[in-house]
């Protein structure tokens, strides 16, 4: 499996509490035509935690049928081993390209327990792993060493890599066996000048096209137009973290008419400031990227 380009990783939209399958269908067939690389469901952004066991199964199938045939990987995450394989197995079930999994949250284990556990769903996975190096989140990071040795198991293609660390992210790139994918948003040029492949980029659910546009400059070899839009999109990242995600997100959806602007608790809408702010750096942005892609 290919996981290379800009993948999103999906929002789950909400109105009155409940899962708003109409928008979350439209949202998905809105990147498919934005040429985005693939999407993925249950993430971070996705509020997955959030969401009971049947809500999840109904949100994947909900973007596999909307993807008509766009890659669709899936977040596997928790700290609870068996009901991880219960939700693998379920997963697998469907025509999904791959699970998105992160070390488990809280638990903090050593290094030697981490390779155990990514190899343990790696070899019951009936689709590939992409790791998920997040240590803000869960607590632990995969040292470069056990991101190594995970590297040689045949069913661990990719990895999301958030560990902020330059070192460990060039490393992984010479080493060439797994995919590197910018998992911080702000880093996508400089992961992508160095050789990696994509990114899985929340910010990019605002403007794919850009994004896009700056991939695929960077493959081109124009790093002139990379640049370019790159430096018209970093305004926007950084609102996008300006609150926890995927609140600014969600707010920028919804000045562009997507979504209803609702989070489940204990998230929550951003600020009035920055949904202010978001909607200045929207026309902002709008304007700046005139005549940059078609």
């Amino acid at each position: 499996m290919d996981f290379s380009g800009i993948w999103i990783p999906l929002v789950t939209p909400f109105r009155d509490g409940a899962v708003d399958y109409v928008a979350l269908r439209s949202l998905t067939e809105h990147y498919c035509r934005a040429g985005v690389a693939g999407i993925v469901a249950l993430g971070t952004t996705g509020e997955a935690a959030a969401l009971d066991d049947d809500e999840q199964l109904a949100v994947v199938d909900s973007v596999l049928a909307a993807a008509d045939g766009l890659p669709v990987v899936v977040g596997l995450a928790g700290n609870h081993l068996g009901h991880l394989q219960a939700r693998l197995g379920a997963f697998c079930q469907r025509p999904i390209a791959g699970l998105l999994t992160p070390a488990p949250y809280y638990i903090r284990p050593s290094q030697q327990g981490l390779v155990d556990y990514f190899t343990g769903l790696a070899d019951a996975s009936s689709v590939p792993l992409v790791l998920y190096d997040i240590p803000f989140r869960t607590g632990v990071r995969l040292e470069l060493d056990s991101l190594l040795a995970l590297a040689g198991h045949e069913n661990i293609h990719a990895i999301k890599d958030c560990a902020g660390s330059i070192d460990t992210t060039q490393a992984l790139i010479a080493d060439g066996r797994l995919q590197v994918l910018a998992g911080e948003d702000m880093n996508i040029l400089y992961t992508l000048c160095m050789g990696g492949g994509g990114a899985i980029a929340a910010s990019a659910h605002i403007r794919p096209d850009l994004f896009v546009a700056l991939q695929r400059a960077v493959a081109a070899s124009d790093l002139p137009l990379a640049r370019a839009i790159f430096h018209v999109l970093a305004p926007l990242i950084r609102l996008m973290f300006a609150e926890a995600n995927p609140g600014p997100v969600k707010a920028a959806l919804a000045l562009q008419g997507h979504i209803h602007n609702e989070l489940r608790a204990p998230m929550s809408v951003v600020s009035q400031g920055l949904e202010i702010r978001l909607g200045q750096a929207l026309t902002t942005l709008d304007q700046r990227a005139r005549g940059l892609v078609d």
